[in-house]
C-alpha cells in the first residue's frame, strides 16, 4: 500500500490514517537492480588513506537483499564483521540511458535513506566481487519513504548505534552527486523506474553486534531504524568459510585497526582500499 506521511501519521489514497511508528514499513522502492559506488565521500577516502580514482567505480548488491525501516537485519552466528554504512539512496523514477547529468533530475523519482551493511568476513572469500559481504540477505535496508521534492546539496547525515553517534558528514564531502552518478552508471546500462543507486557513506563505519540498534538520519529525509539480530550459522559443508584475516579485520574497522585487541603501529596501519564504499 502506497501511503502519504503527515506528521506522525500515514495516509492512505483512500484517507485510511495509520501510526508511522508502528505501521509495518516496506522499502519504498521495488527495483529491478541496486547498485552502489565505493568510495565517494571525503572523510571516507582520508579514513582508509587512499586516493579517488578518476571516475567513479561501482557493485551491485541483489534485491533479495532489500530491507526496509524498522526491519531486522541478519548477522550469521559465526560472522563478526557486520558492518553498518548510513547512505543516501536515489531512487529512479523513469528509464534513461545515454543521458547528461543535467538531463538526470528529471529521470529520478525522489531520494530515501540506506543503509548499505556489509559483512566482511566474506571479504576473502568473495574475491573482490562484494557479492557476499554487501549481498547477503537484509543487508540492504530503505526507507522509511520516498521523498520527491529534496535537494542533495549541503545535507547533514549522520549514523547512530544505541544513540551514539558513529558517523556524521554532509552531502558537500561527496566527489561525485548524484546527477553524475545516475547519468554515469545511465551510459551502459539501462535505468529502470524503481532502481536504486547508493552514493556511498562517510568515514566511521564499524561493526555492530545482534542486540544493537542502528539508526541513519538524514536532513529532509527522515530517519531509518534497524536491529541486529542473530541468524543461523553459514553451513560448514560446501563452500568457503567466514575468514578473520588482516583485510578483513582492517576494512571493518577502517583506519582505526585493532588486530586482537592490540592497536595497530601508526607506521604499519596503511591500507588501500580499492573496494570499499
Amino acid at each position: 500500500m502506497v501511503v502519504e506521511r503527515v506528521g506522525d501519521a500515514l495516509v492512505a489514497v483512500d484517507g485510511r490514517r495509520f501510526d508511522a511508528a508502528t505501521a509495518a514499513h516496506l522499502p519504498p522502492s521495488e527495483p529491478s537492480k541496486i547498485l552502489a559506488v565505493h568510495l565517494n565521500y571525503r572523510s571516507r577516502v582520508e579514513e582508509f588513506r587512499t586516493r579517488l580514482p578518476a571516475a567513479p567505480t561501482y557493485f551491485q548488491k541483489p534485491t533479495t537483499a532489500l530491507n526496509s525501516h524498522l526491519g531486522e537485519v541478519v548477522r550469521p552466528i559465526g560472522c563478526k564483521y557486520l558492518n553498518f554504512e548510513g547512505e543516501i539512496a536515489i531512487v529512479i523514477g523513469k528509464t534513461c540511458k545515454d543521458i547528461s547529468p543535467g538531463e538526470a533530475k528529471a529521470h529520478i523519482a525522489g531520494y530515501t535513506i540506506a543503509n548499505d551493511f556489509g559483512l566482511h568476513d566474506f571479504r576473502d572469500t568473495d574475491a573482490g566481487s562484494m557479492l557476499r559481504v554487501k549481498g547477503s540477505d537484509t543487508l540492504c535496508p530503505l526507507g522509511p519513504g520516498l521523498v520527491d521534492d529534496w535537494d542533495f546539496r549541503d545535507k547533514g547525515i549522520r549514523t547512530l548505534v544505541n544513540n551514539e553517534v558513529r558517523q556524521e558528514a554532509s552531502t558537500s564531502e561527496m566527489e561525485w552527486d548524484m546527477a553524475y552518478l545516475v547519468a554515469d552508471l545511465a551510459r551502459t546500462i539501462t535505468l529502470l523506474p524503481g532502481d536504486v543507486i547508493l552514493s556511498g557513506t562517510p568515514a566511521g563505519s564499524r561493526p555492530v553486534e545482534p542486540g544493537d540498534v542502528v539508526t541513519i538520519e538524514v536532513e529532509g529525509l527522515g530517519a531509518l531504524t534497524n536491529n541486529i539480530v542473530d541468524g543461523t550459522a553459514v553451513r560448514r559443508d560446501i563452500g568457503a568459510q567466514p575468514t578473520e584475516s588482516e583485510e578483513v579485520v582492517s576494512t571493518a574497522f577502517g583506519g582505526d585497526w585493532e588486530f586482537r585487541g592490540i592497536r595497530a603501529p601508526v607506521a604499519s596501519r596503511h591500507y588501500e582500499a580499492e573496494d570499499e564504499s
